[in-house]
């Protein structure tokens, strides 16, 4: 019987071979997205949770209670060491403290090979290994890190560095500053964890590296800083920070205690949380799991619509079998057996388009997924046989009921295969779907395009930032003179980063010679006096700091001065001391407002001050019309003023865009599903419309003899699909502006959705639709009427 059912099905689908074509493509576009779709979500919710005893595992992180709450996912650095020392409640606790775009040199006798490791490094307690499940292969575990200047590397970074060779006992030069010494190799970290740093270098080291006054200072944050718990079986959360209350108590005073709490993280929720400086959000995975749904549902839908549309055509088929006695349950299995082979062929096809498509997949989101066949396999088995029985039940059903003497005569009309109503509600579905992701698409376009070409309040063009290895200024001094002479080059500006960036540092601060401290932080920039002039900023009062090389006057921005319910000109001439007063001077200007991170977030009240210990970047301002030499110059100049380290560069422009990478990521994805979307909605569209041609053949002849022109033929096909988009319009709206609305939340500033977006959607949708239409209808309103007619 069920040999029978597939011999059959498998002629009927030769013997169709456009209809069956059209559904196999729309099927295999809607179930490789589906693939695609399931391996990026499980890929993303595997992020370390690896880890022995992960249910235990945690990150400590910062929240400031003022007006609102702000977190931070960093802690002051004495933080973690102040609660092992106070608490009980954890097994292990380690500190983590990274540095990005570090050098690393190795020398083997008169060779020296120079690294620049964009991840960079990480300063970490002995107890991290114990925490975190990163097995090691060389090295004795129970003394790893726990003496000064010792490193931990991963095999990859051991293979870079120093071949095949044993790297044990082989040595490197961190930033020029301190030497360490290789102790133990590390397994490769797993593809799925957020712990980016290869290098590990024991905390003991700390000091020696950053400089003093880092142990004990609870009143600034360093976004690098991190630190990690295991608790003990049965402790809870909520014991722990309520417990932490007691840290903020003996290290803090006056309105310190009201704003500084710490809190916990479970490992698992590390990376979907952006605020706390995580990589994705799980808003974007549940829109991605609806939009693989819509796309198979869209699939399925246009199957329906060609499937019940072709039924006409086998009615005398049907009539036969029903006449030899075919009941309706066989019927509706051989329609059900045809729908699986379907099914299974544009399965196999959409493996091999998710196999092309997973490597482009892996470079948009800098991964590198692969297929797990355990988990995919299960997955393509449910969705095989969920897209058998919702694209085959219904035309199955239809078939199965057709009256056989109605059938015999091909007497059957549409209202007997259901009508246009279904197909015009399955229409309507799939361009309600379609018309949703050509809007969001629209909108993403549109706030990108806002973030990145809206007035910053600095000058973010032809700034090219250089990193400073080193605080010699005697060859910082020479270096800006030399840079300075270059033709093309108009600012030379030293600084600690520019005034939009990822690394932020904020800190308490004193106003006024004020008993207390304010009840907000303030985001703190280090730079020379050339900063202002360079990055085009603007001051609405006093003036500029003078040069000087340490804090004894700072410019502040409007923020500030808001928060203080002040105007610009009272603060001029005040007092202000910040990082637990460690640095002091007065105010001597006010900036107008730029954005110091991304659109995703509020400007910060922030302060800059001249402090050339800690200035680590070159912002040179060029001229572009001759940027290549001017480059060259720059990479002159450099190297030969710091001949031990390696030279890179970036423009400011590429840092800013780099805030909206997951944004942009999201916009693909969009652009890329809303465009399998419509393709699929077209073959559905081209697919009805060649199955009206074909029973309004003689219909159109008539008319042709009749003297009707061509585009009244024209608008018979179109008035009916005219017609169903604008429903799906009207529906796709309020759908596509929740959703949108609820993205744009995300930005602190962000466009508004006016009519015009949806102004742009509906045309657009038309046009691709009248453009599929229109192809098929013109080639039956062009044909002669007199074959038309002797065509029945």
């Amino acid at each position: 019987m069920i040999k029978n059912y597939i011999k059959i099905a498998w002629r009927n689908l030769v013997r169709n071979k456009a209809y069956a074509t059209i559904s196999v493509i729309g099927l295999a576009l809607g179930i490789a997205c589906g693939v695609l779709i399931f391996t990026l979500i499980t890929y993303h919710l595997s992020f370390d949770t690896f880890h022995k005893d992960k249910d235990r595992i945690y990150r400590f992180y910062t929240e400031f209670h003022d007006q609102g709450v702000d977190r931070v996912g960093a802690i002051p650095q004495p933080m973690a060491r102040g609660y092992r020392n106070d608490f009980a409640f954890s097994e292990k606790t380690a500190r983590y403290i990274s540095f990005n775009k570090t050098l690393i040199t190795i020398t083997k006798g008169s060779e020296v090979k120079k690294f620049g490791e964009d991840d960079g490094v990480a300063f970490v307690e002995p107890e991290y290994f114990d925490i975190l499940n990163f097995p090691s292969l060389k090295g004795d575990k129970k003394t790893m890190l726990v003496n000064p200047n010792e490193a931990l590397v991963t095999e990859k970074m051991a293979q870079k560095y120093f071949g095949n060779d044993n790297p044990i006992g082989k040595t490197f030069k961190l930033d020029n500053n301190i030497t360490v010494t290789i102790t133990g190799v590390l397994q490769d970290l797993p593809n799925n964890t957020d712990q980016k740093q290869q290098i590990f270098i024991s905390y003991a080291s700390m000091e020696a590296y950053a400089g003093k006054g880092r142990e004990n200072n609870w009143g600034g944050v360093y976004s690098g800083c991190q630190g990690f718990t295991r608790l003990k079986p049965g402790v809870t959360k909520a014991q722990v920070e309520t417990a932490m209350l007691q840290l903020v108590k003996k290290n803090y005073t006056g309105r310190d205690l009201q704003v500084w709490r710490f809190k916990l993280q479970p490992i698992a929720e590390m990376h979907f949380d952006r605020e706390l400086g995580g990589y994705a959000d799980k808003s974007y995975l549940w829109a991605l799991f609806f939009i693989g749904v819509f796309l198979i549902i869209t699939a399925s839908v246009n199957f329906i619509n060609l499937a019940t549309a072709q039924a006409l055509n086998r009615s005398k088929e049907v009539g036969i079998r029903k006449v030899l006695g075919s009941q309706p349950f066989q019927l509706f299995w051989q329609f059900i057996a045809e729908t699986a082979i379907i099914s299974i062929i544009a399965v196999g096809v959409a493996i091999g388009l998710s196999e092309i498509a997973l490597t482009p997949l892996n470079n948009l989101f800098h991964a590198r997924m692969t297929f797990n066949w355990a988990e995919l396999s299960a997955f393509i088995v449910v969705i095989t046989i969920v897209v058998v029985f919702l694209s085959g039940s219904y035309p199955g059903l239809v078939l199965a009921r057709f009256q056989p003497i109605k059938a015999l005569k091909s007497k059957l009309s549409q209202k007997d295969v259901g009508g246009f109503s279904l197909r015009r509600v399955l229409v309507v579905t799939q361009f309600t779907i379609s018309q949703v992701l050509i809007i969001g698409t629209i909108i993403v376009v549109s706030q990108l395009h806002y973030s990145q070409t809206a007035d910053l309040g600095f000058n973010k063009n032809a700034v090219v930032l250089v990193p400073l290895p080193q605080n010699d200024k005697m060859k910082m001094s020479t270096m800006r003179n030399r840079l300075s002479e270059i033709k093309g080059v108009e600012n030379v500006s030293y600084c600690y980063n520019p005034p939009a960036s990822r690394s932020n540092s904020n800190t308490g601060i004193q106003y006024d010679n004020r008993a207390e401290d304010e009840h907000w932080s303030i985001n703190t920039k280090q730079a020379d006096e050339n900063y202002i002039s360079t990055f085009g900023i603007k001051l609405i009062a006093g003036r500029n700091f003078f040069k000087g090389d340490s804090v004894k006057e700072f410019l502040v921005n409007e923020t500030f001065v808001n928060k203080l319910h002040v105007k610009p000109q009272d603060v001029i001439g005040k007092q202000m001391a910040i990082n637990g007063r460690d640095y002091k001077g007065t105010i001597v200007g006010v900036m107008k407002d730029f954005y110091n991170y991304s659109f995703h977030s509020e400007i910060s009240p922030l302060c800059v001050m001249p402090n050339y210990q800690s200035l680590s970047t070159v912002a040179v301002k060029i001229d572009m019309r001759n940027a290549k030499a001017t480059l060259a110059d720059i990479d002159k100049i450099w190297n030969q003023t710091f001949p031990e380290e390696l030279y890179s560069y970036q423009f400011l422009d590429d840092t800013i865009a780099r805030f909206y990478q997951m944004d942009n990521i999201l916009l693909i994805l969009v652009e890329a599903f809303a465009g399998i979307a419509i393709i699929i909605g077209c073959l559905g569209l081209y697919g009805l419309v060649s199955f009206m041609a074909v029973r309004k053949t003689k219909e159109i002849g008539v008319r042709k003899v009749l003297g009707a022109n061509i585009s009244s033929i024209l608008w018979l096909f179109g008035k009916e699909f005219s017609i169903l988009l604008l429903i799906a319009f009207v529906i796709a709206s309020p759908l596509a502006w929740w959703a949108m609305h609820n993205y744009l939340k995300d930005f602190q500033y962000r466009i508004s959705i006016g009519p015009q977006i949806f102004v742009m959607s509906i045309l657009s949708t038309f046009i691709i639709a009248w453009i599929t239409v229109g192809y098929r209808a013109a080639m039956a309103a062009l044909a002669n009427p007199v074959k038309s007619l002797r065509s029945e």
